[in-house]
Order: structure tokens, then C-alpha cells, then sequence
């Protein structure tokens, strides 16, 4: 079974109720544990609660990370 850990997280809200959300988490497993960062859309329900619709993770690497920061500017 995998635990998920949110270590940080930060929130941009936009449009009607949506929300794109960038963290870096963790996931533990019996087998020892992963890091890497999720950039994540959704919706807030009617009741305030946070629905998750996708999710794309990246690894912690740093020239994966520059490589993705710097493609999303140039597109």
C-alpha cells in the first residue's frame, strides 16, 4: 500500500471554482520511499472541498526540472 505526503504545496485558483496546484510529495511504500513533484488541476465542490481531476508528477531531477520549467515559458 502507498502513502501519499504532501511536504509543500502551493495553490493558484482561477476561473469558476478551479484550481491548478504545484507540490512536492512523497511517497512511502514498505519498500522505502519516492519523492517528486505533482502539478495537479481540479475543481472546489459546493461544500469548499478540493476534487482532483489530473495530476502530472515530475521527478526530482534537476535537469528534468529545468527542462520542464523551460519548455512551459516557451510554449
Amino acid at each position: 500500500m502507498v502513502q501519499f505526503e504532501t511536504i509543500k504545496s502551493e495553490e493558484l485558483k482561477y476561473g469558476n471554482s478551479k484550481f491548478l496546484e504545484v507540490a512536492r510529495k512523497k511517497a512511502i511504500t514498505e519498500e522505502g520511499e519516492n519523492t517528486f513533484i505533482s502539478i495537479s488541476s481540479g475543481f472546489f465542490t459546493q461544500d469548499g472541498e478540493k476534487r482532483y481531476k489530473k495530476s502530472f508528477t515530475v521527478p526530482i531531477d534537476q535537469a528534468v526540472i529545468n527542462f520542464v520549467s523551460e519548455k512551459l515559458k516557451e510554449v
